[in-house]
């Protein structure tokens, strides 16, 4: 909705303001930290044990899961996959023995994503290595008040999705 100054004039042409710059870079320097930051992370991961990006999340949160498994479903809607690209994950994790496929005895639409013994034990090896990173990247450089400090603000920001924004 085009903004009017006082006389009722139209200032769409006038947008965005000098205000509107300074918060839209803001924004963008938080955004683009942050990606940065987070490929850094997920380089050093990958370096330290092979599991690209992708593979380290799909385990991450099936280390986190209950009895460590999730329907593959889930898996996609949580972790931002489509139905085609968490395949693609899945199989390359089923190829290495770091997850299996199973099927529900329940309902013979939801297959589970499994970790194996294998897969626990990278997905463990990963999240110290992510650990350790963090501390080098983000702990070391902020100091332990700071990074608490920073989730702290990051938390009162209403992060979750209204059907407005989702």
């Amino acid at each position: 909705m085009p903004r009017e100054d006082p006389a009722g004039a139209d200032t769409a042409q006038a947008c965005p303001t000098p205000e509107d710059v300074a918060v839209l870079k803001q924004w963008n320097a938080i955004s683009a930290g942050i990606r940065t930051l987070t490929d850094q992370l997920l380089d050093d991961v990958d370096r330290q044990t092979g599991l690209a990006p992708s593979s380290f999340q799909v385990l991450w949160f099936l280390l986190n899961s209950p009895e460590r498994r999730a329907p593959m479903s889930h898996l996609s809607q949580t972790l931002g996959f489509s139905t085609a690209g968490t395949t693609k994950v899945a199989d390359r994790l089923v190829s290495a023995g770091l997850m299996e496929r199973h099927p529900s005895a329940t309902d013979r639409r939801v297959i589970f994503a499994v970790l194996t013994p294998s897969g626990r034990d990278v997905a463990r090896r990963a999240a110290l290595a992510l650990a350790s990173a963090l501390r080098q990247r983000v702990v070391t450089p902020l100091g332990e008040d700071k990074l608490t400090h920073l989730a702290e603000l990051v938390n009162t920001l209403n992060l979750t999705p209204t059907p407005d924004h989702a």
